[in-house]
């Protein structure tokens, strides 16, 4: 495994993470979640990824009785959650957003359901107009100084409202945001290639990203048709199948394809291994159904090396290409 600095701070998290999003409490229950997890641990990965809206709360739990039972030396590993949705079925006003209040009490209904004392990592999930972002970054703050959380950040945040947390922080002498967990594929980039540009140097941003395969199109499962028993089918996320599975990303996914082949390689592999190959992705959160997918998909560290100019550029023309049919 290799580990990457998370943007400019002195925490180490492993380049391939382990996120909990669609699976946990919908398609992965006590028996998989283990085997996940402990075949995520045995491979290096030292940062699992939660939030307080995955499964209204149910992935969490799952995620904390694992990890208890795993008995994982708590040193050895991260864990985070995002405020933001909420984890009630039908939130009340005070049940969601970024408001004092909600941060402060998600924070610690996260913490008793993943049995922790801490998150090593918490993510404000969006952003949120009716909130100050003082307000907000005050509540972060205030979690870092009272040991509940090690580092905060942001996750789809535009990088003005990053900006204007950060200098808020500064001015006020606060905890600033050290991280941002973007969406980031072949079919997604230009937040984290483009919008967030300046900040990775700027302020030292890491950024968590997450989707590296698309919602599953660019391993190509997607290539006949609509599969049984994938993320598409899960209730509640039949939004992903008109957003994803599109025929231009069909297309690319083959097109990818055939060059994973001739590497040697799976498309999956492929896949992340391209976002692994910027330098500004500290890690790439990896989501499995089952342990067998995500030993496939850890295999991607391997892939990097291969990712020559020449090899980066064919990427680029099979996705370019694909929009044109």
């Amino acid at each position: 495994m290799e580990y990457r600095r998370l943007g400019n701070s002195g925490l180490k998290v492993s380049a391939l993470s382990f996120g909990s999003w669609v699976t946990f409490g919908n398609q992965v229950f006590a028996d998989e979640a283990t085997r996940c997890l402990k075949c995520a641990f045995d491979a290096g990965i030292n940062f699992f990824d939660n939030a307080e809206v995955y499964a209204k709360g149910r992935s969490e739990l799952i995620m904390g009785e694992v990890l208890k039972k795993l008995g994982l030396p708590r040193d050895e590993f991260c864990v985070s959650s995002k405020v933001f949705f909420g984890s009630a079925q039908n939130p009340k006003p005070n049940q969601k957003g970024l408001s004092r209040k909600h941060v402060i009490e998600a924070c610690e209904q996260s913490l008793r359901r993943l049995q922790v004392d801490y998150l090593d990592l918490y993510f404000c999930h969006r952003s949120d107009p009716e909130t100050p972002i003082e307000e907000t970054v005050r509540a972060m703050s205030d979690l870092v100084r009272q040991g509940k959380v090690l580092y905060w950040g942001t996750s789809e945040w535009p990088a003005d409202a990053i900006m204007a947390a950060y200098r808020i922080a500064r001015e006020q002498f606060l905890v600033p945001p050290s991280m941002e967990q973007p969406q980031y594929n072949l079919f997604h980039r230009q937040r984290v290639e483009q919008e967030y540009a300046p900040l990775y140097a700027d302020i030292g941003l890491g950024t968590t990203i997450w989707s590296p395969l698309a919602s599953g199109v660019l391993t190509g499962k997607y290539a006949d048709g609509m599969p049984a028993n994938t993320r598409m089918d899960v209730k509640g996320y039949e939004w992903l199948s008109g957003k994803s599975v599109t025929a231009e990303r069909v297309e690319a996914a083959r097109r990818i394809a055939r060059i994973a082949a001739d590497l040697g390689t799976s498309p999956a592999r492929l896949a992340v291994a391209w976002c692994l190959k910027n330098p500004n992705v500290s890690t790439a959160i990896l989501g499995a159904s089952k342990a067998e997918q995500l030993e496939e998909n850890l295999g991607a560290l391997d892939v990097v090396p291969q990712l020559t100019a020449e090899v980066m550029a064919a990427i680029e023309k099979a996705v370019k290409e694909s929009r044109a049919v």
